[in-house]
Order: C-alpha cells, then structure tokens, then sequence
C-alpha cells in the first residue's frame, strides 16, 4: 500500500485540527478568533487569485468585504429584507461592482493596476464615511441579528465557527477547482507570458476580468460573513489598512497556493487579537515578523516550510549515498 505524501497528510491534519477545535480550546475567545481567521482566510484567498495566481497586485480588495456587508446589515436590519434575500442580494450587488472595478483596473497593469485598485478602494471609503444617512459614517452601521439556518443558533461560538467554516470549505474547493481549471491555467499562462498567450489567440484582457470577478464573489461571501460575525460595520472594513492586512496575509503565508493565504490569515488575526492584548505595539512585532519571513522565507512561510522539511528529509539519503562508496571500499579490502 502506497503511503500518502506529506501534502496530502498535511492536509489531513489540518481539516482534523480545523474540525476538532472547538473541542481543543476551552474558552468561546479563542473559538470566535478561530472564526475571525476562517472569514479572513476567505477572504485571502480571493486576493491570492489575483496576486498569486494571476500577477495583479491589487490594494482595493477590502471593498468586497466592506460593500457586502454594509448591503447585508443594511437589507436584513434597516430595509426589511429577510435575511436569505439581502444574503443573495448583497453577494451579487458586489459582485456586479467586483465587474465595473475590473472593468477599470485592467485599461492598466503593474503599477497602474494597484493605483486604480487603491483609488477604487478608497472611493468607496470616502462615500461610507461621509453617506451617514445611509451608512451610519464613522458611527457605522449595526442592527443585524444573526440568522437561524436550519434552525442553528449561530449566536453560539462553535456553531457559527462551524458555519463560517463549511463556507471555508466550499470557498478552498472552488478556489482549488478553478486553478486546476482550465481557466485558471490560463491565467497563470497570463502571470507569466502575457504576449505569447496573445500570440497564441487567448484573449489576455477577458482571462483576467473574469478572474477579478471570481475574486470578487468570493471576497463578498467574505464580507456576509463577517457582517453576521461582528453585527456591524463601519467605514474602516473599507480602509486602506484592511486591504493592506489582507495583502500581507497572501504574501506572509505564501502566494501561488492554497495553504499559504490560510497560514497568514491566522498569524495576522491571532497578531491583532490575541497578542495585541499583551504587547500595545503589536504592529512592530508584525513587522519585524514580515522581515524574519522576507529575509528567510521570501516565497512565503508554507513554500519556505516545505523547502526546509525536503532539505532535511533528503540530507540523510545524500549522508547515506556519500558512504556508501567508502563502505564498498572496506568490504573489498
């Protein structure tokens, strides 16, 4: 019987520790910070489409989460809307801005792209913060009740880390399906050699709008979420400081694969919440953090990790290779 290969029982433990947790923590903290990491490794996972995957560094990202969840907390708690329907309502809203902002973004690339991104981004900051009839400005927007799907009570923390976390679920399968797609290739084809893929007819400009919007949709879903979690939001979801979080996230765990953006979520969110509560510069910590990774792993933790673990797992077979020649020497002696 064929082994399983470190990835793959990598993985495995990672779902059997993710499942198991609200069981391993005694405290309902660290399982709501547990559920902060769930909804912002969704949400690094969209943005590692567009940086990892597709070579587009965008400082926007935060929109998606700011704009569906200022939608949903709006439609459920001030509008009447049930919470089924602002849910869809929200996600495809967003998702149609996720459209006209990738519409803009791709007339540039490189540089360009991230300003038109940053500029997007901070459009709708400004709106939030100075809309205060419709958006509560620096007050923010509350009211939200958490809703009961199949009669769940998603105000207990396991239950609602537990529905946060299929979402997570079905977000890591579809990001993963549609890398291994042949889209996705395709948009890598586009990472890489943007000029020989016009060369060979594939429409680079399209590869790339379509990838921003599936990007988009899923930093919506990002944003429902954490619009049931916190019950509120404010303008700061739309800041330039979330997006920037967001993207040291995807770069910190490692961009280019699926684990990576999961790994920096939970080292910026436990960062935030957990250590902020011990040292009142945390931020300085994170950064020296950012520098150990830079300087030590520039491929990110997850790849910089598992180039580590293969360096010391072939060691003994090239210690052992390079007796062997010395042992054969002894016995013919």
């Amino acid at each position: 019987m064929r082994a399983p290969s470190f990835n793959l029982l990598s993985w495995l433990i990672a779902i059997a520790a993710l499942l198991a947790l609200p069981w391993l923590v005694t405290s309902d903290y660290y399982v709501n910070i547990a559920s902060q990491v769930v909804i912002a490794a969704i949400l690094a996972l969209s943005l590692n489409l567009l940086i990892g995957f597709g070579g587009m560094i965008s400082l926007g990202h935060a929109a998606y989460l700011g704009v569906a969840a200022y939608l949903s907390i709006y439609l459920t708690a001030h509008a009447g809307f049930g919470h089924l329907a602002g849910a869809l309502i929200a996600i495809g809203a967003t998702t149609v801005l996720a459209m006209l902002f990738g519409y803009l973004a791709l007339r540039a690339s490189g540089l360009g792209f991230l300003m038109i991104t940053l500029a997007l981004g901070q459009i709708l900051w400004g709106v939030a913060y100075r809309w205060a009839s419709l958006t509560g400005g620096d007050n923010g927007l509350g009211g939200l009740k958490r809703p009961h799907p199949f009669g769940l009570n998603l105000m207990d923390p396991a239950i609602f880390y537990y529905f946060a976390l299929a979402f997570f679920g079905i977000a890591l399968w579809c990001i993963a399906r549609f890398v291994q797609s042949a889209l996705g290739q395709s948009l890598q084809g586009t990472r890489d050699q943007p000029r020989r893929m016009r060369a060979l007819g594939y429409n680079v400009w399209l590869i790339q709008w379509l990838s921003f919007v599936f990007a988009g949709f899923w930093g919506s879903v990002a944003g429902l979420l954490y619009a049931y979690y916190h019950q509120f939001v404010s303008p700061q979801t739309l800041h330039l400081t979330t997006s920037a979080e967001t993207l040291l996230m995807v770069i910190a765990g490692g961009t280019g694969t699926l684990l990576g953006p999961v790994v920096g979520a939970a080292l910026v969110v436990i960062l935030k919440n957990v250590v902020s509560a011990y040292i009142t510069r945390w931020l300085i910590l994170l950064g020296v953090i950012f520098v150990v990774i830079v300087l030590f792993m520039p491929e990110g933790l997850v790849p910089g990790i598992t180039r580590w673990v293969r360096s010391l797992r072939s060691r003994p077979r090239a210690d052992k290779a390079a007796d062997t020649p010395s042992i054969a020497k002894d016995s013919a002696r």
